[in-house]
């Protein structure tokens, strides 16, 4: 199957020059690298992501080729804006930690090399248990990583095999300790929830074996079925029973209840965290901040102008061999669609919207939201309540009709 499509846009330059508004805006900047590799598909996943198989050995598609493009990004980066201090990295995928320890140290040596660093900045990689042990963390943590986000999904068996996950149920745990032993700061557990075929007592089980580790951070998603996916596919063929939206909702508010209890708050619809250990880079998204992402089909936002890289590992490497931007395209916000953003984006947080971003008629849809229990309004924010966040999306579209 493919990655799901970007979406369509303008040319980017090829020198990846950014218009002189959206530099002159100098928002706290982000970094994301983004590495492509996995072991295996999940049959729920449409990222950019490939396997060995689905590379082959097809030229530039190598993971040494994909190291020596994102050093050639990095470098881009810094002449496009400058030697900005960044606040954030963040290394996704894909499974950052398929790279040996070395090189995941040696990418972010590469960014130290070329922008200065917060005193306190945060960075993150993502990790899946089957992919590091108490070495590799230990290695991690020595080269200057202080926060792990660990795709812990379900602690039970049959949930993980219809996710098509390779770890065992224990493992997770056994990743934790570890990264405690190693000295990471900050750990994250991400959980998915209403897989076909997960009981109410599977997810309070899988609930339950997370927060039994007092992780600093939790996700937790509903799962959603891309189509082209093979999860789609097995559904489609009767394999597998539908996702249930019903059983989706119940199971949210189980793990709302669960995070509380456990002494962790809701900071955005689907994140939990103890207080102070919020994800600032994520946080960096939601409030439009700027972020540059290196990587295969990475995206990137600077100060209202958006772009988005060639997908494929090996057209991506060839467009940097070439000393050109690997860009695939961008579009540039107006203020009306920056507006817009806002609104979507930021009423997803626990501190809400401030109510002068939206319209005169937008505003006058805010007292009925109240009146049925979606919202408040304090202190000229309007902020979900716990059923709106339950359906922050229909929310978000009839505010904005």
């Amino acid at each position: 199957m493919s990655p799901s499509a970007p979406p369509p846009g303008e040319p980017a330059p090829a020198d990846g020059s950014l218009p002189a508004e959206a530099l002159a805006e100098n928002s706290p900047l982000s970094l994301y690298l983004h590495v492509p590799f996995c072991a295996t598909r999940c049959g729920y996943c449409d990222f950019n992501t490939y396997t060995a198989a689905e590379l082959g050995s097809a030229p530039g598609a190598s993971q040494q080729a994909y190291l020596d493009a994102v050093r050639a990004e990095l470098d881009l980066a810094v002449r496009v804006l400058g030697p900005r201090p960044v606040r954030t990295v963040f290394f996704g995928g894909g499974t950052p930690t398929l790279l040996p320890s070395a090189e995941l140290v040696g990418l972010l040596d590469a960014v130290r090399d070329r922008f200065p660093l917060a005193a306190d900045i945060e960075i993150t990689t993502e990790a899946n248990p089957e992919s590091v042990d108490a070495d590799y963390l230990a290695a991690l943590a020595e080269g200057g990583f202080n926060r792990l986000s660990l795709g812990m999904q379900s602690s039970v068996g049959h949930v993980l095999a219809v996710l098509d996950r390779r770890h065992t149920p224990g493992r997770a745990a056994q990743a934790v300790g570890w990264a405690r032993e190693a000295g990471f700061g900050s750990i994250s557990l991400d959980l998915i929830y209403g897989s076909p075929g997960e009981s109410a007592d599977d997810w309070s089980a899988s609930l339950h074996a997370a927060l039994a580790l007092e992780p600093d951070h939790l996700s937790a998603y509903s799962l959603i079925v891309e189509p082209g996916t093979r999860l789609a596919a097995r559904i489609k063929r009767g394999e597998l029973p539908p996702t249930d939206d019903d059983v989706q909702a119940d199971y949210y508010l189980m793990a709302d209840r669960a995070a509380s209890d456990a002494g962790l708050s809701w900071y955005e619809v689907s994140n939990w965290a103890r207080p102070g250990w919020e994800c600032r880079h994520n946080l960096a998204y939601w409030r439009s901040h700027d972020w540059w992402g290196i990587g295969p089909g990475a995206h990137s936002h600077v100060g209202g102008t958006r772009w988005w890289n060639l997908r494929h590992p090996a057209r991506y490497t060839a467009r940097l061999a070439g000393l050109q931007s690997p860009a695939e395209a961008r579009e540039v916000l107006d203020l009306e669609d920056r507006r817009v953003e806002r609104v979507l984006l930021e009423l997803r947080l626990v501190e809400g919207l401030d109510l002068t971003v939206l319209t005169p008629s937008e505003r006058a849809r805010v007292p009925a939201m109240v009146e049925s229990g979606l919202a408040i309004v304090g202190d000229g924010q309007l902020r979900l309540e716990q059923r709106g966040r339950l359906l922050a999306d229909w929310v978000i579209r009839n505010l904005l009709q």
